[in-house]
């Protein structure tokens, strides 16, 4: 599979120079960075350095773009004004050699005037050029021309210092420090403070595997690298800091996909003394502040607030892309009793039939709706019927029993018109939900009706249980810390499942941003949580035992976040995947493929851990 180009939404919104670029970036070398020249410049002699990115040869007239981070610059060499030995290397150049020009600065004729180029008004007459670095044949291309895929995935990461070169993914990393400076700023006005905790920890569950790192000094023993700093954060307040914040790293060992690396960056925030609202109202700011600095949007402050139980309701996921204006339905009482014997027995079974109205959808093909039906079981459905809409007749498995009377009703509580399809899926709401909030997505996608800009919602009251499929005992829907909403020590122990929590998400464009809660910050209370998920006294006593010592001694209540920076910033600049945003990321088999990690590790080196490899079963 190729790699797709990135699409930016950038250009005309941010300038391509960081702030305070010019002069100020000079160096003994240059005079100034090549993106940062314009008219101001004319008629000054200037040096400037980069790489070569294009060269043109014109019968003894050469052109060359140079570039460095700030963009490109054109040079021309002639003999003119440009010493022999200099036109000579000009001739000799390839793409990515490094070279010093120093020449004088002169306006394009109008009619030559490039407005691709942010210096397109100008060029460098050069005088002289020296080489700094010649580059070997390339193995990718950075110079990728606009009308021409990128190169395999797999290619760009084994390449990756060269794939960094191109212009898109500079841009990309430029935003990617403006945003979280921007970040920074707006918490720092907030009264917070960063404070950084240990790399080295001890294994606490939190959802995923922990990355261990054997002891040298301690043999037989092992730190734990951190899954986030949630401990550290929650005794940071203990200790009476108030409002801290951190910009960490965080590693989990667990399955990749396109929005999941092992190793991840999160703005991590905790406040004192606060409620739900409080906590919403500080990362809204931030956020604001975050798309006013990067892409000069203003966000519709405040977000929507969307209970657990209404998104997985209306839009079947607790991660609902509100760009999409469609709704799930019930049409239980609509399509039963009229003789589909499908819908009548899962009616009878005390399910329901669900359904999504796509406005415009009776277009769609035969071919794409066996494609959704068979989305639809992969999301864990039996399948999805469907049912055309047309001004002659209705089409679909169940179109024989849509008599004038159903298609009236159709039509007055759902609103089904001509042109429109409708995806049925009957069963449980646990089959239902994943089924049609998949369909939602993947026919929205299909037939454009994603409508531009960002839709931001808070997910609240998720459950503070959910039933673990392996062990059939109830395992935490969010984190164990979480605060339960009604905090009765016999109704959490007796109806584990019965419980809602303090715990809330942040979901932008269908994509989870922001995942936190109110923290259970009653010792007692945070025991019978740990009960209730199995854990004995001494496994509570080892694992979080210094946590609910420091709960001894009096502690605010206190709730906070934690922010993906990787998804954030994929949002920013319009990526599909967040190995675009990071510079250098693991493939889907977490492997690095430029430096070659994880290697092999030698018997000494292992000896002196205290270690030693067996062979697999």
């Amino acid at each position: 599979m190729r790699s797709r180009r990135t699409k930016l939404t950038l250009a005309e919104t941010v300038s391509p120079t960081a702030p305070g670029a010019g002069t100020a970036s000079a160096t003994a070398l240059r005079d100034l960075r090549c993106g940062d020249l314009d008219a101001s410049w004319t008629d000054q002699t200037v040096r400037v350095a980069g790489w070569v990115h294009r060269r043109r040869d014109l019968g003894g007239l050469f052109f060359i773009d140079l570039r460095d981070r700030a963009g490109l610059v054109q040079l021309s060499f002639r003999p003119d004004w440009t010493n022999p030995e200099s036109l000579a290397l000009a001739a000799q150049l390839g793409p990515e050699d490094v070279v010093l020009a120093s020449g004088t600065v002169r306006a394009r004729p109008p009619e030559m005037v490039n407005a691709d180029m942010c210096t397109g008004e100008v060029e460098i007459q050069v005088e002289s050029l020296e080489l700094l670095s010649r580059a070997a044949p390339l193995p990718i291309l950075v110079a990728v021309p606009p009308e021409e895929a990128l190169p395999a995935e797999e290619l760009r990461l084994r390449h990756r210092v060269l794939d960094l070169r191109r212009p898109d993914m500079l841009r990309n990393f430029e935003i990617r420090h403006r945003a979280v400076s921007a970040a920074r700023a707006a918490l720092n006005e907030e009264g917070f403070l960063e404070v950084e905790t240990p790399f080295l920890t001890r294994r606490t569950p939190e959802g995923a595997r922990d990355y261990l790192v054997p002891s040298r000094v301690h043999p037989g023993e092992f730190y734990a690298l951190p899954q986030s700093p949630q401990i550290y954060k929650q005794l940071l307040m203990a200790a009476g800091f108030d409002r801290y914040y951190q910009v960490a790293r965080c590693l989990r060992d667990e399955d990749l996909r396109s929005d999941r690396q092992p190793e991840h960056t999160q703005i991590d925030l905790e406040m004192s003394f606060v409620e739900e609202e409080d906590v919403f109202a500080v990362c809204e700011k931030m956020l604001d502040h975050v798309f006013r600095k990067t892409l000069r949007v203003d966000l519709d402050l405040p977000f929507e607030r969307l209970t657990y139980a209404d998104a997985m309701e209306s839009y079947g996921s607790d991660k609902p892309d509100l760009r999409i204006p469609w709704r799930i339905q019930d049409l239980t009482a609509s399509v039963t009793g009229i003789g589909f014997r499908i819908f009548d027995s899962a009616s009878e079974s005390g399910d329901r039939i669900r359904g999504l109205r796509v406005p415009g959808g009776a277009v769609l093909s035969r071919r794409q709706l066996d494609e959704a039906n068979e989305l639809a079981q992969s999301a864990g459905a039996k399948g999805a019927m469907w049912l055309k809409r047309t001004a002659e007749a209705w089409s679909g498995a169940p179109a024989k029993f849509v008599d004038e009377a159903v298609t009236r009703k159709l039509h007055a509580q759902h609103g089904v018109e001509e042109g429109d399809l409708l995806f049925l899926v009957a069963g449980p709401d646990s089959e239902t939900s994943p089924a049609l909030g998949a369909l939602r997505r993947h026919t929205a996608r299909q037939l454009g009706a994603v409508a531009e800009g960002f839709a931001c919602a808070w997910i609240t009251r998720f459950p503070l249980f959910e039933l673990d499929p392996e062990t059939g005992l109830p395992t935490y829907s969010h984190n164990p810390f979480c605060m339960p909403l009604d905090p009765t020590p016999s109704r959490i122990s007796e109806e584990p499942f019965e419980n809602l929590s303090h715990a809330y998400d942040l979901v932008v464009n269908g994509v989870e941003l922001v995942s936190g809660s109110i923290r259970c910050h009653d010792a007692e209370l945070q025991k019978t949580i740990f009960r209730t998920l199995g854990m004995s006294e001494a496994q509570i006593e080892e694992r979080f035992g210094f946590l609910l010592d420091s709960f001894q001694h009096g502690v605010p209540p206190h709730g906070g976040f934690g922010l993906g920076v990787d998804r954030l910033v994929t949002i920013l600049v319009g990526a599909d995947s967040i190995r675009e945003v990071i510079a250098f990321p693991k493939t889907s088999a977490a492997r690095g493929l430029m430096e070659g990690s994880p290697s092999p590790v030698g018997d000494a080196d292992l000896a002196e851990l205290g270690l030693c490899l067996r062979q697999a079963e």
